[in-house]
């Protein structure tokens, strides 16, 4: 071999030598880049919060507003959602709330469908260290580490005040909602503040004092077509919810009686709204979720990174003071309800306005 040839060979083998280097530190470096992200990633996912929500029903209009603003203010916050929803069964509230518990979440957000029986549920999450949120419900005897809600006393108090207002003296009619849900007996105390003089005096009768398992409109039609058809006068109807009152007023509208019995409900379900409008219901309570839910979710983030909620009320829960955090509900009636529900964007006005002939909604008129 030539020693042109010998000089041609060697210089090619180096650029090969110095070419595997290069690759094998390419490979080596990229190799090393790919870990480096991948441990990044689940560095991040570990410390990223988890949040659970259990949720005891989502039958009301009202729950599945509850839930969507919720997980949507939460995601906001740069949190991970878990949302289980019972249907009024307590048993698979549990099993729920146990799956949450085995997703490793942070913070337990609870809508107990059974006040007492979700005690069970509460202590199974303190065992894991995880803080719990009860959430408009009471959960009793359980020592939650925060209790967010509307002031439901006060909401007794307007659904009382209203009918009070309409119809000073005459035969009422109270259909409550679950006695498994802490807010009934908050309400009815409300209610009895308001009515009680008037009551002992004999200007008010209450003719039926009435709960409904699982608030279900069923019953409060049927308590209230029973009363009818027993021949019964019926002034007035303080129902739990507007999905009571939609009962109630179901059963009126069968005896020819809709819009001449006042009615009153709360939570501004949207049919609630449009039975206000048409006539058939004096009133409802407005319970601004977004407030509700937004706060909460502020409050479940501090409690996963054990930071303390400035939170100054407490209230007994059968057996501890817990923090609670409660804001003011907000009677709606139909002199109102543009300036509340509408302004709010709770409801828009065509949906509140539907059932309305002639009515000019927005610049347009609806049908």
């Amino acid at each position: 071999m030539s020693e042109g040839l010998k000089k041609t060979v060697i210089v090619v083998l180096l650029l090969i030598l110095i070419a595997l280097i290069l690759l094998t530190g390419f490979l080596i470096y990229n190799s090393s880049s790919k870990v480096t992200a991948k441990n990044l990633k689940n560095e991040e996912e570990k410390s990223k919060i988890r949040i659970g929500i259990s949720l005891g029903t989502l039958k009301e209009e009202r729950w599945l507003k509850d839930r969507d603003i919720l997980m949507a203010k939460l995601k906001e916050l740069g949190a991970d959602v878990f949302v289980q929803n019972a249907n009024n069964d307590d048993e698979d509230q549990l099993k729920q709330v146990k799956y949450l518990l085995d997703r490793r979440i942070d913070v337990l957000i609870l809508v107990p469908n059974d006040m007492e029986k979700a005690a069970t549920a509460v202590q199974m999450a303190q065992k894991n260290g995880v803080r719990v949120i009860s959430y408009d419900r009471l959960v009793t005897r359980s020592n939650v580490d925060l209790y967010i809600s509307f002031d439901n006393v006060e909401v007794g108090k307007l659904m009382a005040r209203s009918l009070m207002e309409k119809v000073p003296e005459g035969n009422y009619l109270i259909v409550n909602g679950a006695k498994t849900d802490n807010n009934t007996s908050m309400i009815k105390q409300g209610y009895e503040n308001v009515l009680g003089d008037r009551v002992k005096d004999g200007r008010i009768k209450i003719i039926a004092e009435e709960w409904a398992s699982n608030w279900m409109a069923e019953y409060a039609f049927k308590v209230t077509d029973e009363i009818l058809q027993s021949g019964k006068r019926i002034d007035a109807v303080l129902a739990g919810n507007d999905s009571l009152a939609g009962g109630v007023i179901e059963a009126l509208s069968e005896h020819r009686m809709a819009g001449k019995i006042p009615v009153v409900g709360q939570d501004a379900d949207i049919a609630g709204c449009q039975r206000i409008m048409e006539g058939t219901q004096l009133m409802t309570v407005y319970k601004p979720l977004d407030k509700l839910a937004e706060k909460t979710a502020q409050m479940a983030i501090k409690l996963a990174r054990d930071e303390k909620p400035d939170v100054k009320q407490t209230i007994y829960d059968g057996k501890f003071y817990v923090p609670y955090y409660v804001l003011e509900p907000v009677a709606v009636n139909k002199s109102n309800i543009d300036e509340t529900v509408i302004k709010d964007g709770f409801h828009s006005a065509r949906d509140v306005y539907r059932n309305i002939s002639n009515k000019d909604v927005g610049g347009q008129t609806s049908d």
